[in-house]
């Protein structure tokens, strides 16, 4: 892990600084990103990185690693240092060089750094679901947490799936039987034996949360340059899917959503 930051680079400071505003610094912020336009704008993923860690200093940064890609029933095996993540490069070199921890997850890892670090990811192996309770998604409601999106919207929003589990795991996860069990080498060399339910592939429109977090003032999103970004807490965030999903447990699908099987 990179040793802390002295100096915030300033072009990638200024940038983000409207996005990072009302962020609490000793809260935990989670960052879904897709780096692409920022970077065609001559922004650096490590500066970027830097500039969040800074504003964190006091908390926690998030990013999610997921590799639900590449670890299958087939391709069973899980290494917290050597497996890549498949969430974007920014996610990948914040793993790689600035984390200091990842969570124990075969397909929804995340990894993180600051004071909460250990904690949030102490659990994420517990359960049998990718965003349970005990996921790092489920220990942050404890904490003054918020989402940032960059260059992606709420459809890369993986706490979304917190209250799908919660309340309607049949129309979102694969069957309990059988469930399927992973091999997760930590970088300790350890290896714990993770049992998971997947998510069916359904039809998803996680965006259609953004009107109605935006009517409740829970919503910000702007632009750095034609970069799009959105914050919004988490609390926020899951109160409304919440109160969706107990009016209609598809409340997080398209009218016509059909599981892929």
């Amino acid at each position: 892990m990179k040793p802390p930051i002295s100096q915030p680079p300033k072009r990638e400071a200024e940038a983000l600084a409207p996005v990072l505003e009302r962020v609490p610094r000793s809260g935990v912020l989670v960052v879904h990103s897709a780096f692409g336009k920022l970077s065609r704008q001559g922004f650096r993923a490590e500066a970027t990185i830097e500039v969040l860690l800074d504003h964190m200093r006091d908390g926690t940064l998030v990013m999610p690693t997921m590799t639900w890609r590449t670890v299958t029933a087939a391709q069973p095996h899980w290494d917290e240092i050597g497996t890549a993540s498949e969430t974007g490069v920014l996610s990948e070199i914040f793993r790689k060089r600035y984390a200091s921890h990842r969570s124990i997850h075969p397909t929804h890892s995340v990894a993180a750094a600051g004071a909460r670090a250990d904690v949030l990811v102490s659990r994420h192996h517990l359960d049998q679901t990718p965003v349970s309770e005990n996921s790092p998604h489920g220990l942050m409601r404890s904490y003054d947490s918020h989402i940032v999106m960059l260059g992606v919207g709420l459809e890369s929003c993986t706490a979304i799936h917190l209250p799908e589990e919660l309340i309607a795991p049949d129309v979102y996860l694969r069957p309990l039987d059988p469930v399927e069990t992973y091999h997760c080498r930590d970088r300790h060399g350890q290896v714990h034996r993770v049992q998971t339910r997947r998510h069916w592939r359904l039809d998803r429109d996680f965006p259609k949360f953004a009107p109605r977090l935006q009517a409740r003032a829970a919503l910000r999103a702007g632009h750095i340059g034609d970069c799009a970004y959105a914050v919004v807490s988490l609390g926020n965030l899951l109160a409304t899917v919440t109160e969706a999903l107990t009016d209609n447990p598809r409340g997080t699908l398209r009218d016509a959503a059909v599981a892929t099987r």
